[in-house]
């Protein structure tokens, strides 16, 4: 089979796979739609990121959906022809952390398309895919494909909700609106969030975020003072979700969170500088949230009912021959959202 590989920064290749046949408790997936990452775009451009960095040629993508092709020996959960979400996380389930039910902190974790480890786990920019049977997750029979390969990180996101606490009533600010802080308004939304207001330094991404139904959407580049409205007193969100990664984005937000909001740290970027005064005088809580456990099946299940729409943020599908090109327009944030790959 075909798989979309990354051999070095800008190297991305279409080579041949190897295809095995489903063993004891696994199944064979044939991939339809795979979602391009930020994760994947940072494997393209620099071949890694933080300390991680790509050692071996290792095929990328994890937000993945298809169709089962075959069942291994002792398979139940699901049979050749059902359509399901592929969850690219799998926890030993043996370590301290799994064992304290934060399976998403497992020391032994397997997570496809990642160079953390080596050899590295193989992702699913693949034509087939062969996984643990509990990692194929069926969908409801009017969800999409497409729709269903944006589980992952819808689940991401649904995780940043549970750290931050009940959003019934509250007022929500989203700093950064890449497809991240795009879903953290649907999940803010599902949460009965009163009021949201999502931030960023580009117009086209902002856009997105007003058909998703975010209250107010700000291009902070061309209007400081945007946010001064909710400067009253000493600030008035009550929760503080941070996509960007950048460190002005987090510093200007704190200003206009109220005393014990919550601030939630989805965006990845280097080391930041702190204004631990701020922190500490407001009584702020600070807090991180990675990956997902049980909230990847709930994705499924808000998306399978209606309850969560996801098809706005899906800008762009491209056949993984193009995958160059899709990988450079999804880098593109004037143009693009979430790109995928048809396989």
């Amino acid at each position: 089979m075909r798989a979309v590989v990354i051999h070095a920064p800008k190297d991305l290749r279409i080579d041949n796979y190897p295809d095995p046949a489903p063993g004891p408790g696994e199944v064979r997936v044939k991939i339809a739609n795979g979602g391009i990452c930020g994760s994947d775009l940072h494997y393209y451009h620099h071949g890694g990121f933080g300390v991680v960095r790509i050692q071996q040629p290792m095929a990328l993508g994890h937000e993945i959906a298809g169709v089962v092709a075959a069942i291994g020996d002792g398979v139940t959960s699901v049979k050749p022809g059902t359509r399901v979400a592929v969850n690219p996380s799998r926890p030993c389930g043996q370590c301290l952390h799994c064992q304290e039910g934060m399976r998403n902190q497992c020391l032994d974790m397997r997570f496809l398309g990642s160079a953390m480890r080596f050899p590295h786990v193989q992702g699913g920019f693949r034509e087939f895919i062969t996984v643990d049977a509990t990692q194929a997750v069926p969908i409801a029979d009017k969800l999409s494909l497409a729709e269903a390969a944006v589980a992952e990180p819808l689940a991401v996101c649904l995780h940043a909700g549970k750290q931050a606490g009940p959003l019934l009533g509250k007022r929500v600010l989203i700093t950064g609106c890449g497809p991240i802080g795009a879903l953290m308004i649907l999940v803010s939304r599902f949460g009965g969030a009163s009021e949201i207001v999502v931030t960023d330094v580009a117009d086209a991404p902002l856009a997105v975020a007003r058909k998703l139904g975010a209250t107010h959407a700000i291009n902070v580049a061309t209007d400081a003072s945007a946010l001064d409205p909710w400067r009253a007193g000493k600030g008035v969100f009550d929760t503080l979700f941070e996509a960007s990664g950048n460190q002005a984005a987090l510093r200007a937000a704190l200003d206009v969170l109220r005393p014990g909001a919550t601030l939630v740290q989805l965006g990845l970027g280097g080391e930041m500088t702190l204004p631990i005064n701020s922190i500490v005088a407001k009584e702020l809580q600070l807090r991180g949230t990675f990956r997902f456990d049980p909230e990847f099946e709930l994705a499924v299940r808000l998306m399978g009912e209606g309850l969560i729409d996801v098809k706005p943020l899906i800008t762009a599908t491209m056949p993984f021959e193009n995958a160059i090109a899709a990988f450079e327009l999804a880098s593109d944030r004037a143009q693009s959202m979430k790109v995928q790959l048809t396989f």
